[in-house]
C-alpha cells in the first residue's frame, strides 16, 4: 500500500504530466447505460500474477453485480501505474472511479480534476464512521469532498521483541519518546556479534522521508504555509533536536552500526536476519520481513511514533472523474462503499483471507485502521477472532492509530526528501558535521523547490 519506491515512481509521473492533467477527462465518461444498466469503468484491479488478491476482486466485482443488477463494472487493472497514468490523462481515458495516493487529491482538487460529491454522501453509508483526518484528506477545506479513503498507514516504530527481552527490556512497553530510543538502542547493540540497536534511511530520497515523520514525532513540520507560499520549516529547535538525537547514537553510543548511507531493503534485511533493534516504519513492513527477509511474526513488535506530537500518514482512496454523468457517480460512491467501505462484510472478509492463510491481525488491509468509535472497534474484535499473527505485538501501534496527530508528505515531497537526505547522510558519516550548515543549506534548497507549488 505505501511503497516508498511506487510512490516516488507515481509522483514523477505525476509531475511529468502535471500540464496534462487539463485534459483529465473524456471518453470514458461518456454515458453508456445499456439495457437499463450503468456501466461504470474502475481501476484497481489487481494483476493475474497476484493471484489471490485478483480472485478476490474479480469475485467482488461478480457479488457486487448480482446484488446491484442496474450497475455493471468495467474493471481495469492497475493503481495508478506511472507507466501509463501521463498518456491516460492525455487520451480522455481516465477511470470513472479511480484510485489516488493522499498525496495526490490537494493537486486533483485544485485543478478541478475530480468531481465533487458533497451532495451524494448523504446517501452512503458509514461515511461518518471514517476517521475525520482521512476524510480531510479528500476535502478543499471549504466544506467540500471529492473523494474518500479506503485505507491507510501512518509511520510507527517497528521493533524486535526477542531483542528486547535479550537486552533485558520488556517488550510489551516499547519506547514512547525518542531519549528511550536511544536508551534502549544502547542496551540492544551491547548484545555484540553485530547487532545494531536502531537504525534509519539516508538515500534514495528515504532518508528525507524519514527525517519528516521524525519532525512530525516532534510536533513540528516540514513545510508550512506562509499566505500563499509554502516554505521549509525544519531549520528550528525541533530540527536540530532529530539531528541531534541521530548524532548522538551514531557517534556518542554506536547504536547505529558502522555501515550507513541505508535504504528500505537493507534495513529490512537487518531485521529480517535478526540483527536490528528498531526503525520507522508502517505496519506493512512486518509480512515483507517475513515473506522477504524470512522473518517471524512473533518476533516484531510495532508501537506509536515515539514523542506523542504526531506521524505521517499516507494511504490511498478513489475520487471520481469530473466529467462523469450523476448516474456515475451514485453508481461509484454504490461500488465504493460496498467493496471498501462496508462493515457488514469484514467477518466475510477475514474468513476468506484465514482460509487462504494470508496474514490476518495487522494494522493493514484486508482491515485497514480508517475507522472510528463502534465500528473499529467491531473490526478489532473480528480481527483478533480470525487472526493469524500475534494481534497483542501491534497494540500498542493500534492504542494511539486513531487520535494520534497525522499529516500527510509535502508538497513536491521528492524534491524536500532529497534535499534532507543530504542532511541525514551528513550527520550519519560524519562526527563533526555542521548541524547550523546542514539544515541551512537544505532550507535554502526546499524553499526553491517548495516556489513552484502553486
Amino acid at each position: 500500500m505505501n511503497s516508498f519506491r511506487a510512490r516516488t515512481a507515481v509522483a514523477i509521473a505525476l509531475l511529468a504530466s502535471a500540464g496534462l492533467l487539463a485534459s483529465a477527462c473524456g471518453s470514458s465518461t461518456q454515458n453508456t447505460a445499456q439495457g437499463g444498466k450503468v456501466t461504470i469503468s474502475v481501476n484497481g484491479q489487481p494483476p493475474q500474477t497476484q493471484a489471490f488478491d485478483r480472485k478476490v476482486f474479480d469475485q467482488d466485482v461478480a457479488e457486487f453485480e448480482a446484488s446491484h443488477p442496474d450497475i455493471h463494472i468495467e474493471p481495469h487493472e492497475g493503481f495508478m501505474d506511472p507507466k501509463t497514468f501521463s498518456a491516460k490523462l492525455a487520451g480522455g481515458q481516465l477511470e470513472d472511479v479511480f484510485y489516488v495516493y493522499f498525496t495526490d487529491p490537494a493537486n486533483l482538487i485544485a485543478r478541478h480534476q475530480a468531481a465533487d460529491i458533497t451532495s451524494y454522501l448523504k446517501d452512503v453509508p458509514h461515511v461518518g464512521d471514517l476517521q475525520q483526518q482521512l476524510r480531510d484528506v479528500f476535502g478543499d477545506g471549504k466544506g467540500h469532498t471529492y473523494g474518500l479513503p479506503t485505507a491507510n498507514y501512518s509511520m510507527g516504530l517497528l521493533y524486535n521483541r526477542t531483542l528486547f527481552t535479550r537486552a533485558g527490556l520488556n517488550p510489551d512497553q516499547p519506547p514512547r519518546t525518542w531519549d528511550d530510543v536511544r536508551a534502549d538502542a544502547k542496551k540492544i547493540s551491547a548484545l555484540g556479534n553485530g547487532t545494531v540497536g536502531y537504525a534509519d534511511y539516508s538515500k534514495s530520497n528515504q532518508g528525507g522521508w524519514h527525517f519528516t515523520a521524525w519532525m512530525y514525532s516532534e510536533g513540528g513540520q516540514v513545510a508550512r504555509k506562509d499566505g500563499d507560499q509554502w516554505k521549509a520549516d525544519f531549520n528550528n529547535d525541533k530540527g536540530r533536536d532529530v539531528v541531534s538525537h541521530l548524532n548522538q547514537m551514531r557517534w556518542a553510543d554506536n547504536s547505529m552500526g558502522d555501515k550507513q548511507l541505508l535504504e528500505l531493503a537493507d534495513v529490512q534485511q537487518l531485521m529480517g536476519a535478526g540483527q536490528l533493534g528498531m526503525y520507522i516504519a508502517a505496519p506493512d513492513n512486518v509480512p515483507t520481513l517475513v515473506n522477504q527477509f524470512k522473518g517471524n511474526y512473533t518476533d516484531y513488535g510495532l508501537a506509536s511514533l515515539p514523542g506523542g506530537g504526531g506521524t505521517l500518514l499516507g494511504g490511498e482512496g478513489y475520487m471520481l472523474n469530473p466529467k462523469a454523468t450523476p448516474e456515475k457517480i451514485k453508481a461509484g460512491l454504490t461500488w465504493l462503499q460496498w467493496k471498501y467501505l462496508n462493515p457488514d462484510r469484514i467477518e466475510k472478509k477475514l474468513q476468506l483471507y484465514q482460509a487462504d492463510k494470508q496474514p490476518v491481525g495487522l494494522p493493514v488491509p484486508p482491515v485497514a485502521d480508517i475507522w472510528t468509535g463502534p465500528v473499529r472497534d467491531q473490526q478489532e474484535q473480528l480481527k483478533a477472532k480470525y487472526a493469524t499473527v500475534p494481534v497483542a505485538n501491534y497494540q500498542p501501534y493500534m492504542a494511539t492509530a486513531a487520535t494520534l496527530p497525522g499529516h500527510i508528505e509535502p508538497p513536491n515531497a521528492q524534491q524536500v526528501y532529497a534535499a534532507l537526505d543530504n542532511v541525514m547522510q551528513a550527520v550519519l558519516t560524519t562526527r563533526d558535521a555542521n548541524v547550523d550548515q546542514l539544515l541551512g543549506a537544505a532550507e535554502t534548497t526546499v524553499n526553491a523547490a517548495l516556489a513552484q507549488v502553486r
